[in-house]
């Protein structure tokens, strides 16, 4: 973090840390740093970190931070995990909708998958500690530094709404004059507000809703955020001025500046290019894949994300595509011994999302490149001075090819420091010593460069046996893994051969007890027969026992044939309707032409159907007088009943037939007397 970076700020930078408490319990407190730009030349400024900034420490409460952060507005509110402020997603949302405008929340450990903020500290630089109050003091740094990411619900454009700030009312002698004045001041507030965008060179979007008189409300959509809108939240009169951001589907994280960090690449040529970025400690930085992309515009978006060090394929030989893009990086090559397979490929990149396959292979490319590295870039970590960019000398070592020591000494050299042998205190001759010769001048240099030489020599040594001792243990475990494997193969195959037996077994025991299922339903369908056949002993010894019935769901044409289908409609039956209503002519003449015995109904019958079944002569008896017993698909009756509720229909019947054919005469009459008395009644 530079004296220039803090003093370029006007505003305070916050850092927060839960101090104690849970956010998603009750009261959690905080530990707040706040970090205020002082003026480096004021040497009395008090209270002051060096010349950088003013330090405040504190420990609040969170209806406190929010109301510091009202009351000083500060540029940015860090921590090293936004979801310390809000126990979810929405109360996420929430908080950042109540920030002021122009203040920003960063999370500086990265986006969706956080690094520990030790880790993010030391690699910039700046001191840590376990404390909360230690841990709230690095976020703020590291946000001040422009290190992390913003924490964002919202996008980029900002919604202005003037609409009417109060009601039109319901009606009175002078509505047409006040509704015409409301509607009046929302046109000029309107074309106020149109005004100030247009002199602020904001674009948008205007939306209109004239009523009578002027407007009804207006809604701009600007591309631009609230605080760089010359329009605030008002309400005067009749008038309402509401300013608010369009909300994203998701919460999202943008980084605060585009760095140019060493990274690694993979490049996978064909109809269609891809890349992948990789950053030096194996994150996954971006991916890019195009049908229509020439080498330029891949390379342009190349630089856009970071210096390539290692320029990766997945195949053996090296493409002369990627080749190409490696000469252009003047950057180190990498590519497999042998081309990569697909399995492998899916397992390296499983926790990383890509669209196509070119990416995926892409990627591949470059994280196997990294795994190649990783105890390289290691090595090197631990022998830079912690003053120095840890990036820079393991860009020296890999894609220039020099030793960790010599590229350790040149940019100290580059720095101004004093650690290297090639410092100005070197340069600087001796006046008491004699000048030196041409000859001696180069004699000096080519030790000078020897020395190095040789200490590339043992640093190239060392790393070599280092990679000959990892060999020999990877090829340890390769036979491990490959034993393991045997055994583990042979495992699945008895599993396999199990599971197959299981399976057949339980099909077996499955469909045994299915047929034990249905024996036990026949066994007490037949009990049940039996119990109702013997129900009544005197019944029986009187040999009077059950009538079979057979049952019809519904009083309808299907559902007769479907009784049909099922157990045969005959002459002589007793059929019984569960549903008797409904039934019109034509489905009461198809059930008599079956010439049951008898009809049990329940539910009453259409005067249509009973009319068609009684001048067939079959008897219909109700359900009460007759009770059914049902088993499954098996209905009986009791014979006793059901005769003598036959001869009860009989006689009614009979007397109903009288009635009729008494009926049918006195009409006969009738009609003979009218026709003799018509012709009197013309004369």
């Amino acid at each position: 973090m530079t004296t220039r970076t803090i003093r370029a700020r006007d505003r305070p930078v916050f850092g927060v840390d839960v101090h104690s408490g849970d956010v998603r319990g009750d009261d959690p407190s905080y530990a707040l740093v706040i970090l205020d730009p002082v003026d480096e030349d004021d040497p009395e400024a008090p209270d002051a970190d060096g010349p950088m900034a003013r330090v405040t420490r504190d420990v609040v409460s969170f209806r406190k931070l929010c109301r510091l952060i009202d009351d000083r507005e500060p540029l940015y509110v860090a921590t090293d995990n936004a979801y310390e402020l809000a126990a979810n997603k929405n109360e996420l949302v929430g908080f950042l909708r109540s920030l002021p405008d122009g203040t920003r929340l960063v999370q500086v450990t990265g986006a969706e998958r956080p690094e520990p903020l030790s880790r993010v500290a030391s690699r910039h630089g700046i001191p840590y500690g376990k404390k909360p109050m230690k841990e709230a003091e690095a976020s703020a740094r590291l946000a001040a530094a422009n290190v992390g990411h913003e924490v964002t619900a919202f996008t980029d454009e900002t919604r202005v709404k003037v609409s009417r700030g109060r009601s039109t009312g319901k009606g009175g002698w002078s509505q047409d004059r006040y509704t015409r004045r409301i509607h009046g001041n929302v046109r000029k507030r309107t074309r106020q507000v149109q005004s100030k965008l247009k002199e602020a060179n904001l674009d948008f979007e205007r939306d209109v809703t004239e009523k009578y008189g002027g407007y009804a409300n207006a809604t701009f959509a600007v591309e631009a955020r609230p605080e760089d809108i010359p329009v605030s939240n008002s309400r005067a009169g009749d008038v309402r001025v509401e300013v608010e951001r369009e909300r994203r589907d998701g919460i999202e994280y943008e980084p605060l500046v585009r760095r140019r960090d060493r990274v690694i690449v993979g490049i996978d040529p064909g109809t269609t290019t891809a890349a992948a970025v990789v950053g030096l400690d194996g994150t996954v930085h971006a991916l890019y894949s195009s049908r229509t992309a020439d080498t330029a515009e891949v390379t342009e978006w190349i630089i856009e994300q970071g210096r390539p060090i290692i320029v990766a394929a997945d195949v053996e030989p090296m493409p002369e595509t990627v080749e190409k893009f490696r000469r252009s990086f003047d950057a180190a090559g990498w590519r497999p011994t042998t081309d990569l397979p697909v399995d492998e490929k899916l397992h390296r990149t499983r926790e990383a999302g890509y669209d196509n396959d070119h990416e995926r292979d892409a990627l591949a490319a470059a994280l196997y490149a990294y795994d190649d590295h990783e105890d390289q870039f290691d090595r090197i970590a631990a022998k830079t001075p912690p003053r120095l960019d840890r990036e820079a000398v393991i860009a020296g070592v890999v894609a220039g090819g020099a030793s960790v020591e010599s590229v350790i000494a040149d940019l100290s050299e580059d720095d101004g420091g004093s650690g290297g042998d090639g410092g100005d205190d070197a340069d600087e001759s001796d006046p008491t010593e004699p000048e030196r010769t041409e000859e001696e001048e180069t004699i000096r240099r080519l030790r000078e460069r020897v020395d190095r030489l040789e200490s590339h020599a043992e640093s190239l040594e060392d790393d070599l046996s280092e990679r000959d001792e990892r060999i020999a243990e990877l090829e340890g475990e390769l036979e491990e893994a490959k034993r393991e494997e045997r055994i583990e193969a042979r495992s699945r195959r008895a599993v396999s051969r199990l599971e197959r037996e299981t399976d057949r077994l339980e099909r077996e025991r499955d469909e045994a007890r299915e047929a034990v299922e249905e024996l036990e339903g026949k066994v007490e369908t037949l009990k049940e027969l039996w119990r109702l056949d013997h129900s009544n002993f005197d019944d029986v010894a009187a040999d009077r026992g059950l009538v079979s019935v057979k049952a019809v769901e519904q009083f309808t044409l299907d559902a007769l044939e479907a009784a049909d289908e099922a157990y045969g409609l005959v002459a002589g039956d007793v059929v019984y309707l569960r549903d008797a209503s409904g039934a019109g002519r034509r489905t009461a003449e198809r059930l008599a032409e079956t010439d049951p015995r008898a009809v049990i109904r329940d539910g009453n019958l259409s005067d249509v159907a009973d009319q068609v079944l009684f001048d067939h002569g079959v008897p219909v008896v109700p359900a009460d007088a007759v009770p059914v017993r049902e088993v499954d698909e098996l209905a009986v009756a009791d014979e006793a009943k059901l005769e003598a509720t036959v001869d009860d229909w009989e006689r009614r019947a009979e007397r109903r037939r009288k009635a009729e054919k008494q009926e049918h005469l006195d009409r006969i009459i009738s009609e003979h007397r009218a026709g003799r008395t018509l012709p009197e009644t013309e004369e």
